[in-house]
């Protein structure tokens, strides 16, 4: 069964310096029928405005991953941790017992666009950490690329969940497909562009719940390239 979760749908807040869009509850955004997937928590997408950001604050007990789609978004954390993320890359910090970061754009013009997904970790108390990896355009173009995944293979990052994440860029007219293993469920994010996942249709901003399904096809149907992510989840 595949359930959309239409762009529509979705949280929206509008605070001037910072444009977002809740896929699931978040802050001041609360919809019970909409509170995570599986071990996935938060999917925002947001839009920081040049020369703002997030000010100083804590996360405690969750596997955060920044996926910028534009701009630069400067990283900050009581870890010591001080980096750009740009896109192409990703950015993994576990939580754990407790951390303080912050993150901003510098830029005097360009916007940030950017995708926070929070991941419930497998148990309280790890001990906090962080990772930063980049994913060249080639290794994601017409191909699933896995970013992050509990055994940090294949290079991804390591998170502290059973959970696999992949980014794909797949062109017009191009097909992909992904296996899932008997009791695992999948969450499709269309970034841009359009696609079909097995019958159902997706537009940009869209998501949705995969369950008791064994194959997936994924096919890129627009003019332009779409861009995703695909969540492999127990």
């Amino acid at each position: 069964m595949i359930t959309v979760r239409p762009s529509e749908a979705r949280g929206h807040f509008d605070h001037g310096w910072l444009k977002t869009f809740h896929t699931f509850s978040f802050a001041d955004y609360h919809d019970p029928k909409n509170m995570g997937f599986r071990s996935l928590r938060v999917i925002n997408e947001d839009y920081v405005a040049p020369g703002n950001g997030f000010g100083t604050h804590p996360h405690r007990d969750m596997e955060i991953i920044t996926y910028v789609l534009e701009g630069a978004l400067a990283h900050k954390d009581s870890m010591g941790n001080g980096s750009a993320i740009r896109p192409g890359e990703v950015q993994r910090m576990s939580a754990g017992t407790g951390v303080l970061h912050s993150e901003f754009n510098h830029s005097a013009a360009e916007q940030v666009h950017l995708l926070q997904i929070w991941i419930l970790p497998e148990r309280r108390g790890i001990e906090p950490s962080y990772e930063q990896k980049a994913y060249p355009r080639e290794e994601k173009l017409n191909k699933l690329r896995l970013v992050a995944s509990s055994e940090a293979s294949d290079g991804s990052v390591k998170i502290h969940q059973d959970a696999r994440l992949y980014g794909s860029i797949l062109e017009p007219g191009k097909s992909l497909t992904h296996e899932l293993a008997p009791g695992r469920h999948a969450w499709f994010q269309l970034i841009d562009g359009a696609i079909t996942v097995n019958d159902e249709t997706l537009r940009p901003g869209d998501g949705a719940a995969i369950s008791g399904e064994t194959n997936l096809k994924i096919t890129s149907t627009g003019e332009y390239e779409a861009e995703f992510l695909l969540f492999d989840l127990a």
